[in-house]
């Protein structure tokens, strides 16, 4: 069992979110299926992409012995599918290493000349969806900033029974500010626009 001190240590290591394509014909991609060819294998990489974890840790989400455990570590580590994310300690104060998904997603092509342009296009995904994020963060802060000045004016407040009639502006202003989170709504919004885009681009 992982023990309670390596449960509550702070974990800082997160695992690569980079996109890792293979050919079906590739000797890589052998090496790979054969490492995910157990239950067990692939069991353990299920819950790395759930959460990293120590061996101990592992054995537990698994209901295995961590001999096992290290057994299946070696191979995937082998095949690349896993890597070192970070080192906790134990309560003995001894090193243990934290394992994570060394890619994320993994995609296996049948014409290995197409791989550069999926992964091209994967990580332009990837970034994409990144700067949006971003964005969301600084419109949700701004929205804040915008709602707790307007908000002392009472202005995002809903109206009482005892209120004059509402106009549409207010009310809109009160559900963007209040009910829904502006960031989330932006977020959806440009996720939207980039999926029409791209349908129309399809076409």
């Amino acid at each position: 069992m992982s023990s309670p001190i390596e449960t509550i240590q702070e974990r800082t290591g997160t695992a690569d979110e980079s996109p890792r394509v293979l050919g079906v014909a590739e000797n890589e991609t052998d090496d790979v299926l054969d490492a995910l060819a157990s239950d067990t294998s692939r069991s353990l990489f299920r819950t790395l992409y759930d959460e990293p974890g120590t061996p101990s840790e592992i054995a537990d989400r698994c209901d295995t012995s961590v001999q096992n455990v290290h057994y299946h570590i070696a191979n995937l580590k082998d095949a690349e599918l896993i890597e070192p994310v970070e080192t906790v300690y134990s309560s003995k104060g001894n090193e243990m290493t934290v394992y994570g998904p060394a890619s994320d997603p993994i995609v296996l092509v049948s014409d290995r000349d197409l791989a550069p342009r999926i992964q091209q296009s994967m990580a332009n995904v990837v970034t994409g969806v990144g700067l949006i994020g971003f964005a969301s963060l600084f419109v949700q802060w701004g929205a804040e900033k915008l709602a707790d000045s307007a908000g002392s004016s009472g202005v995002l407040a809903p109206a009482s029974p005892q209120a004059g009639p509402v106009s549409g502006t207010s009310t809109l202003a009160w559900f963007v500010f209040e009910v829904v989170e502006p960031g989330v709504l932006f977020f959806c919004l440009c996720l939207t626009v980039l999926g029409m885009a791209a349908l129309l681009t399809d076409d």
